[in-house]
């Protein structure tokens, strides 16, 4: 086995303390896990807490444009409609200049049945005449042959005539009759107790049309009251949203402060119950520090390979998952060392080996699972080629100190939580800070 490059006091020297200040500190170091557990546990709930109030403020945000969206299709609606109603008035005033016409046309087509009665009277008469002068035309013999034939001929002619006026009398007369009715369909009259089908119909059209626009000026009245309901909602939730980061910069002073006492305890040589699990942090960080200093002295890895930040983004993944230069011999060297850590109790989480920037490379194997395409699913079991650079992820990474010890609440998936401890260790490659052993194990 590699040695370990630093530790905390021994066994021998933790048992030099004296027991009855040996009860305190243990007291003192539940009590600072309790205080540390109730604060991942209201920090986690405040998270949430500020995580739906965000998502809210958004929604009434794209609520409020939508509204707004609204009022100015009211708007448009509105305006159409007035033009739409200027449109009715100019169809009925256009229409009764049209039943003025028609009623000239009624009297125009009088005056042609008078003229034509006219003609059937005079060709009546003709027909008499010409009867009259065949008569007389017989009784002068052969004299008077020729003046029977055209008196014959004009009689033919005045009756051809006296049919033609007949016709044309009757036809206009089924004209006046037509065109009077639909002189009385659109003429106005605006005495009349009752109008016109078109004008009943127009009148109709204008009245719906009346109450689209009042409609639309209801609505923009009511939108630009819910536009300044909202906007007091957004204000009161923005309100909220600092109210609630405040809390959790508090939460988080809870957190370091119990964290704080936790590590001063474990600094004094007293051994709690986070004992085993930060010796084991220490003793993985050395055991993974010792074999990439290995690789790099027999050339399986350079420096600059091995301290890569180019995170290459793998396509089509989700959460993101990215490559680098030294995968491969994380994925060669860190599982031995990884895997053996959750063999340590039954409390054991995970064990893994990240850079400074929370990088995974290779996580435990039950979490270095393919991505399948479904988003739950792989947040909770592809958790390898990921960068973690939550508030945890990153104070872990980034810890030069002997031991880093963290309390948080994780998500677990499918809506379920658990608060967890975390040890972690600097893993230093030839004097250099490369990242850190993160090891989180349950209460």
């Amino acid at each position: 086995m590699l040695p370990m490059k630093h530790a905390l006091p021994t066994p021998a020297e933790r048992n030099a303390v004296q027991p009855d200040l040996h009860g305190a500190i243990r007291s003192i170091s539940k009590q600072a896990a309790t205080i540390g557990r109730e604060s991942a546990e209201v920090r986690g709930l405040i998270d949430d807490s500020s995580k739906a109030s965000e998502r809210s403020a958004q929604a009434v945000g794209a609520l409020s444009v939508q509204v707004k969206d609204i009022h100015v299709a009211q708007a448009g609606i509105g305006s159409v409609s007035a033009a739409g109603l200027g449109a009715v008035d100019r169809v009925r005033v256009a229409v009764e200049d049209v039943g003025r016409e028609v009623g000239e046309v009624v009297s125009t087509l009088r005056d042609v049945a008078r003229a034509a009665e006219s003609i059937t009277q005079i060709a009546l008469q003709t027909r008499l005449v010409a009867f009259n002068a065949s008569v007389e035309a017989k009784r002068a013999g052969d004299a008077g042959r020729g003046f029977g034939v055209v008196a014959d001929a004009v009689k033919d002619l005045a009756g051809k005539v006296e049919f033609s006026s007949k016709e044309i009398m009757r036809t206009v007369g089924v004209l006046d009759k037509r065109i009077d009715t639909l002189a009385h369909e659109i003429r106005f009259d605006a005495n009349a107790a009752q109008q016109g089908e078109f004008h009943a119909a127009l009148a109709d059209v204008r009245a719906a049309v009346t109450s689209i626009i009042q409609a639309a000026e209801q609505s923009r009245t009511t939108c630009s009251g819910l536009d300044a309901q909202m906007t007091g909602i957004a204000a009161e939730m923005g309100r909220t949203g600092r109210a609630l980061g405040a809390a959790m910069k508090r939460s988080e002073t809870f957190l370091d402060v119990s964290e704080h006492l936790i590590e001063l305890v474990a600094e004094c040589g007293i051994e709690t119950e986070d004992t085993p699990f930060i010796d084991a942090a220490i003793a993985a960080a050395d055991q993974i520090a010792g074999l990439l200093e290995v690789a790099v002295a027999n050339g399986s890895i350079s420096v600059q390979h091995l301290f890569d930040e180019a995170y290459q983004p793998m396509p089509r993944t989700n959460p993101a998952q990215h490559t680098t230069r030294f995968v491969v011999v994380a994925d060669k060297l860190f599982p031995q060392v990884q895997e053996r850590m959750l063999a340590l109790s039954p409390k054991v989480v995970f064990c893994i080996a990240v850079d400074r920037n929370g990088y995974v490379a290779t996580h435990n194997r039950k979490y270095n699972q393919p991505q399948r395409g479904d988003l739950a699913w792989d947040s909770a079991n592809s958790r390898y080629r990921r960068i973690f650079n939550d508030r945890t992820g990153l104070a872990s990474a980034r810890n030069e100190r002997p031991f880093l010890l963290q309390t948080y609440r994780r998500d677990m998936g499918g809506g379920s939580f658990i608060v967890m401890k975390e040890a972690a260790a600097p893993i230093t490659v030839h004097g250099r800070h490369w990242g850190g052993v993160r090891l989180a194990f349950k209460f």
